[in-house]
């Protein structure tokens, strides 16, 4: 599929006319990546109009909430001021399961001064983009996105089930790779083709994963910017065409207890913007310093980019030794068990693959973080430790083991913040902080089962 090219707003006009579009949603990506904006009719939708949003509606938890007082507001003015919303034409796609031609388009944030909004997850994105450009460098990913297919679950007090597929059984056992699984869901599957096609979404291969219900989709190579719009409209696709078939479409790190948890690997490489050649392979085809550099920064910075890669309480159920997910940042050469992967590939292709990612990670903060870890890497000269060619599992566990953990070593990692922008850590952390004080007033099923008679 050939990279969708810039557009300008003439050029989006004729798009819209093209497609006697008659209605429009500008979104939004907010901290949490659900989209918000607001529905225009066509004819409101004009260059001049301004559209703007509170500042606050980019930077809530998924809950809803911000904090009352705090560093957040040093960021955020406590009048709540309107940012201004241009959209981005490169974006406009059609929205295929809308009764009447409908079309939807990204918008960027910016203040009234016109600079970007800092703590937007797009404003990120490119910050972290730019310092690649500035060096002459194209960041280039792909990211494999795993989901699950759940039964309608309306009380969030009852586990979750598989769905029942054309067979009318539920699975009751893992079938990794199964094509007979994934043909259970055909009918579903059909229609996510048939709206990735129609919204010109770069996905590859389907297949079925480990858990029961558990799939991943694939996405071809191509600038990271676009390839987190793309997962982004991915996710509110998916879950459009689940209900469409009676059941939830659910990108949770850790859906289902004894199942394992659904991830977002991303390859990740990097090419010199005149020649594409790819900096991580020498013209003897050979790695490169780059290439380890890279590796040692993901190594240094990704315990404290985890609140960024793992973002709610619920992701850390997934970080578990033996269960598909790593437990530590050591890389290896085509080995599932390291945080940090080398596929095998030739000279050309030679990427790197961070295996820490939730697929429940905002897909804009997720890539600007882990090529913010590799860029640090790339600039300190950090060199990675030895190759694990054995199984990591066997090994400590490195990663912090909670949200509380994760989000203190974010805090304290000055390095990061640089790249990423000190007013979106400030904003990102404290809104987690928020999130977290609303989690821990919950008393779950373990605590009662296990403590209510014997403590």
């Amino acid at each position: 599929m050939t990279p969708r090219r810039n557009l300008t707003f003439a050029e989006l006009e004729q798009w819209l006319n093209q497609h006697r579009v008659t209605e429009i949603e500008c979104l939004v990506p907010d901290l949490t990546g659900v989209a918000r904006g607001k529905i225009l009719p066509r004819e409101k939708f004009t260059e001049d109009r301004g559209m703007r949003l509170p500042e606050v509606v980019v930077a809530m938890g998924v809950t809803g909430e911000f904090p009352e007082e705090g560093p957040y507001y040093d960021v955020i003015t406590p009048t709540d001021r309107d940012m201004h919303l241009r959209p981005d034409p490169s974006t406009v796609r059609i929205v295929p399961w809308a009764t009447d031609p409908t079309a939807q388009v990204i918008h960027d944030c910016y203040d009234r001064e016109g600079v970007l909004v800092p703590y937007a997850p797009r404003s990120v994105l490119r910050r972290v983009c730019q310092l690649y450009a500035d060096a002459g460098w194209d960041p280039v990913v792909a990211p494999e996105l795993e989901f699950y297919l759940v039964a309608r679950n309306t009380d969030p007090d009852v586990p979750l089930k598989p769905p029942v597929g054309r067979s009318g059984r539920s699975e009751t056992s893992r079938q990794a790779y199964s094509i007979d699984a994934v043909n259970e869901f055909d009918p579903l599957f059909e229609d996510v083709y048939a709206y990735c096609e129609r919204m010109e979404l770069n996905v590859d291969t389907l297949i079925h994963e480990i858990g029961a219900g558990q799939m991943e989709i694939n996405f071809f190579h191509a600038h990271p910017l676009n390839l987190a719009d793309e997962v982004f409209l991915f996710k509110r696709t998916v879950r459009e065409a689940a209900l469409r078939h009676d059941m939830f479409a659910t990108f949770m790190a850790k859906p289902i207890a004894g199942e394992p948890g659904s991830a977002m690997h991303v390859h990740q490489s990097v090419v010199h913007k005149d020649s594409g050649r790819n900096i991580f392979s020498d013209e003897h085809g050979e790695p490169t310093k780059e290439f380890f550099w890279y590796i040692g920064g993901l190594q240094r910075y990704i315990p404290a980019a985890m609140a960024l890669f793992a973002p709610y309480v619920n992701s850390y159920r997934r970080l578990v030794r033996s269960n598909a997910a790593p437990i530590n940042i050591q890389w290896g050469t085509d080995n599932r068990t390291v945080g940090i992967r080398s596929p095998v590939a030739k000279p050309e292709a030679r990427r790197i693959e961070n295996r820490v990612i939730g697929a429940d990670a905002n897909p804009y903060v997720a890539l600007a973080a882990t090529l913010a870890c590799g860029w640090l890497g790339i600039q300190q000269r950090i060199e990675p430790t030895p190759e694990c060619k054995g199984d990591a599992y066997l090994g400590d566990y490195q990663l912090p083991r909670s949200l509380g953990e994760a989000l203190q070593l974010l805090r304290d990692e000055k390095a990061l913040a640089e790249v990423l922008g000190q007013g979106f850590v400030t904003v990102y952390s404290e809104i987690k902080e928020v999130e977290y004080a609303e989690f821990m007033k919950v008393i779950s099923p373990w605590e009662r089962e296990h403590l209510l008679l014997h403590v």
